[in-house]
């Protein structure tokens, strides 16, 4: 059996834990237990963000559209081009299923 030197084992458990930080979550105050976000949408949330060891308390909502917002941001809008460019090989048709064109065709 392969068994890793302690230093490579703990070099990973840091990187995993450093890469875990500052996630963040959202946990309904309701009683019972917490079984899913759409449950209750309109009862308050807790935000909480990992610190490496356990949940810290960060913050209150008013309900799950805020929680949303908060924890899911609006990606920036990337610019599309101008025009497709169509593949070299590629004739004009509809769908996927069109016939390609064969070598006589193409060269009259």
């Amino acid at each position: 059996m392969h068994e890793e030197p302690l230093e490579d084992w703990a070099r990973r458990r840091e990187e995993r834990q450093a890469a875990s930080k500052g996630k963040l979550r959202a946990v309904p105050l309701t009683q019972g237990p917490h079984r899913g976000a759409h449950v209750d949408p309109n009862a308050p949330r807790v935000i909480q963000q990992w610190t490496g060891t356990q949940w810290e308390t960060v913050g209150i909502v008013d309900d799950l559209a805020a929680a949303k917002a908060l924890l899911y941001p609006p990606q920036p809008v990337e610019s599309k081009p101008a025009g497709w460019d169509r593949p070299p090989g590629l004739g004009p048709g509809r769908g996927r299923h069109r016939k390609p064109t064969s070598a006589e065709e193409r060269d009259t």
